[in-house]
């Protein structure tokens, strides 16, 4: 699944670099961009709160433009489909990825576009 390699070199690169402490969840904020992709970014906040995704909105660590770009197919037109797809990307990686213990240091771990519903995927 060359969206994996490409997915997890992206995260690679960023979680090789000095990540601040301090950091209590993550989020993979999700946009749809332009019709052709869905562009992924990460973000760290300093809070959590599993009741309010507001703390969601606090990026303490971002990859601001620095983001990752997956093509949009037949199979990941609807943003639900996508949702999914990049669901399953980031879950591949906290089974097999080299820095997923990076990630998983945090209490929580979510996943979502930027205008809708957090789903968590891990909590510590």
């Amino acid at each position: 699944m060359e969206n994996y390699k490409l997915f997890s070199n992206w995260l690679d690169q960023i979680l090789e670099q000095d990540i601040p402490k301090g950091i209590n969840a993550f989020n993979f904020n999700l946009y749809e961009a332009s019709g052709e992709t869905y562009d992924i970014q990460l973000i760290g906040s300093d809070e959590f709160d599993e009741n309010d995704s507001d703390w969601a909105c606090t990026d303490y660590f971002s990859t601001e433009e620095d983001i990752c770009s997956i093509k949009r197919s037949d199979d990941i037109q609807h943003w639900e489909q996508g949702l999914n797809y990049i669901t399953m990307l980031v879950e591949r990686y906290l089974k097999e990825g080299k820095f997923a213990n990076s990630l998983k240091s945090a209490s929580a771990i979510g996943i979502g576009f930027v205008d809708g519903d957090i789903n968590i995927l891990f909590r510590a």
